[in-house]
Order: structure tokens, then C-alpha cells, then sequence
């Protein structure tokens, strides 16, 4: 049974976006399979999908191509040079926007750019794994504490296989930050050119203690801040992990299918000596982003929405219940 919804997805041909084509026909939506190389498209292995061509250097491209959409998800990065385009012509459309985008400086211009325009609208960036599952996972930690003194996000990876796309979003941000890092510290972004420190976090178990890149910066630092008081925030990725990711070596991920890859998120929050712990663990960071950001396009279409404009998932859902909704392909404890 259909769910009388039609979702646009830009980037349905890329290794994410394809992973969110078949959520979303498995939950009952019409898809609207929208890019920029129309051969692509046409390669899907869905031949019932409809097709739209369109360009985010073509305006009037995107808006023949949302036409009829209820809602568009933008699956094609660099989101640096896709989200703004993309998210002007959800606003003309009149429908909600939501991205999969870990790009920190893409989540940056989004907050930055469309925050005074998008009232009343609903604009979600990084739903996804890195930048919305972590700040689903520290608002339900948060609970009823309205302020935090930190955030903690360990990400335990098996290995990392990146896709061209995170490759190539990867470069872009290296080259806007002119090679230094990231981190958010005392409630504000800083870029920084001394190394990573290194450290050993202690996950449950299976995976017990690992050595972990601290200050490995992701979306988190973007994502949680906007609606939680919270000045410090740190994000941490096993050095394994870190180190394949980089290398121009490490293979892509197979073209279709779940990987063997699995991860653990490990997230502390601590406010003075209390110190509140919540663990996912699943399989395959890219595709278990469908069901995130499929499960965040469903509660939006249906109003269960707690606040609108440019907004994080952990301000825009219930978190704990939304957490829940993930089961089984993703547990949480804690």
C-alpha cells in the first residue's frame, strides 16, 4: 500500500542515493529519481521509476523536476556546490528539503544562509549517519537537562571504504579550509593546524578498547550546537578507520548492497560529575543513512514535526522515539 507521497531524491543514481530509492519504495513512496546525467538515471534497476533530468546550474531544470514532489531529498554531493541550488528550489516548490550531507562547511552556509529565509519551511541538513544520528543520540542522552557541559561522539568503525562522493566532498573541504581542521570548542568553531590528538576510547564491547583520533571533527559539531546548549562538543574516529579513508588506495564500496562494514557510536554527555552514556551499533555507515533520512521524511509529511525552518534532527523529532523507529538495523542501549 502506497503512502500517497512522492519524494524527489537528487542523486538517485549515486551509491547513497540509490540506497534511498529502495527505502523508499519499500515504505510504500512514489520516487521521482531526479539528476544531472540522464543515462544514469535511466541505468537504475527500478525501471518503473519516473525520470527527471535537471542541473543545480539550471534553476528552471529543478523546478520542472520537483513539480508534483512533496518533498525532495538531496543525495548528490558535493553539497557545497548542490545544497543551496537544491534548497531554492524546495522553497519555490513550497516542500520540505533534507539532505545526507557530512560536508561541515555545506551544514555551515546551510544553518547560516537559510536560517532568516526558511521560517515556517522545513529545511534538514545532515540527516544522515555522521551529523544526525549523533545528534539524535545526544538530545535523547540529554533528556531533561536543558544544558550540558559536553558532548562526546566516538565513532568505532570496522573499516571504511569511502564512495566517490565522500572522496570528492572530502577535497572540497580540505580546500576551503586551506588544509587546517575543525573543532568547536567554548561554543564556537575553530580551525586549528597542529595534528589530531590520539587517544584510546573504551567501547563496549565487542569492540572494546581502541585507539581513536580525538577531535576528528564531523557534522555532529554543527548539527547538535544548533539547538542545544552544549559548548563543547568533540567528535572521535577509530585511527583505522581515519587512516583508510584517506588513503587513495583504500577501494570504494561495492555498487550495490549493504557492505560488511559495521560501526559503533558511542556517545557521553557529561554536566559537572553526572555523566549520561547512549550506544548504537549496525552495519554499512552509507546505508543505513536511507532508513534516517526515509524515517525523517515520513514524520515530516506527517506532521510530526516539533519545530520548522533550518533545523537538526534531534530539534525537528522526537529523539528517543525516532531512535526506536530504527530498530532493528539499528540497536540502541543506553
Amino acid at each position: 500500500m502506497g503512502t500517497g507521497y512522492d519524494v524527489a531524491v537528487f542523486g538517485a543514481y549515486g551509491h547513497t542515493g540509490r540506497f534511498v530509492v529502495a527505502e523508499l519504495r519499500e515504505r510504500g513512496f512514489g520516487v521521482l529519481a531526479v539528476g544531472r546525467d540522464e543515462a544514469k538515471l535511466r541505468a537504475l534497476p527500478w525501471p518503473d521509476l519516473e525520470i527527471r533530468q535537471a542541473s543545480v546550474y539550471d534553476p528552471a531544470s529543478l523546478d520542472r523536476a520537483f513539480e508534483g514532489a512533496d518533498a525532495v531529498i538531496n543525495a548528490a554531493g558535493p553539497f557545497a556546490d548542490t545544497a543551496a541550488p537544491v534548497i531554492e528550489a524546495a522553497l519555490r516548490a513550497g516542500i520540505p528539503y533534507l539532505d545526507v550531507a557530512a560536508e561541515l562547511e555545506a551544514n555551515i552556509d546551510t544553518f547560516a544562509r537559510f536560517g532568516d529565509r526558511a521560517e515556517g519551511a522545513t529545511v534538514i541538513p545532515a540527516m544522515a549517519f555522521f551529523g544526525g544520528l549523533g545528534d539524535l543520540m545526544v538530545t535523547a542522552a540529554m533528556g531533561d537537562w536543558t544544558s550540558a557541559d559536553e558532548a562526546h561522539i566516538a565513532y568505532g568503525l570496522s573499516s571504511w571504504h569511502p564512495t566517490e562522493g565522500t572522496r570528492a566532498a572530502g577535497k572540497v573541504s580540505r580546500e576551503r579550509r586551506n588544509g587546517k581542521r575543525i573543532r568547536f570548542s567554548g561554543g564556537r568553531i575553530e580551525h586549528r593546524d597542529d595534528a589530531l590528538p590520539t587517544l584510546d576510547w573504551d567501547f563496549p564491547e565487542p569492540l572494546g578498547t581502541r585507539a581513536v583520533l580525538g577531535e576528528f571533527t564531523m557534522a555532529d559539531v554543527v548539527t547538535v550546537p544548533s539547538h542545544l546548549a552544549i559548548p563543547e562538543v568533540t567528535t572521535y574516529m577509530t585511527t583505522d578507520a581515519a587512516r583508510e579513508v584517506v588513503t587513495p588506495e583504500t577501494p570504494s564500496p561495492d555498487a550495490y548492497g549493504p557492505s560488511s562494514q559495521t560501526f559503533v557510536v558511542d556517545v557521553v554527555v557529561r554536566s559537572g560529575a553526572e555523566e549520561r552514556r547512549i550506544v548504537a551499533q549496525g552495519q554499512d555507515i552509507y546505508a543505513i543513512t536511507a532508513p534516517l533520512v526515509v524515517e525523517a521524511v515520513q514524520r515530516v509529511l506527517d506532521g510530526r514535526t516539533k519545530a520548522t525552518g533550518v533545523v537538526s534532527a534531534g530539534e525537528a523529532f522526537d529523539a528517543a522515539d525516532f531512535l526506536a523507529a530504527l530498530a532493528p538495523r539499528v540497536t540502541v542501549t543506553g
